[in-house]
């Protein structure tokens, strides 16, 4: 079993930063692929970006590509999101998830462990 427990959420203007964790505990950080997704009101989750294992490779949906940027701390059995020049169409609810995969996970239905979520909102 993995827990986590996503922090970082709030309240930002539009054009404005803001960077999410996700601190994992219970089995060897390592192991496991990390993801980003969000789900916005009245709206279906959907995958932001991913980081494999060791970090070294990432993906991002289009809608995020050049404003986000994923990356992980293994040391401290974290993920992080720096989400940059905010859009409105950002706010969501973001949560994280886990795979204990080597490769690089996209697809929601292979995440296995989910954090509950931090919220997002985006003033413009």
């Amino acid at each position: 079993q993995v827990q986590l427990v996503e922090s970082g959420g709030g309240l930002v203007q539009a054009g404005g930063s803001l960077r999410l964790s996700c601190a994992a505990s219970g089995r060897t950080f390592t192991n496991y692929a990390m993801g980003w997704f969000r789900q916005a009101p009245g709206k279906e989750r959907e995958f932001v970006a991913a980081i494999s294992w060791g970090g070294g490779r990432t993906y991002y949906a289009d809608s995020v590509k050049g404003r986000f940027t994923i990356s992980r701390d293994n040391a401290k059995n974290t993920v992080y999101l720096q989400m940059n020049s905010l859009k409105p169409e950002d706010t969501a609810v973001y949560y994280c998830a886990a795979d204990q995969s080597f490769r690089l996970v996209t697809a929601e239905n292979e995440y296995g462990y989910w954090g509950q979520g931090t919220q997002v909102t985006v003033s413009s």
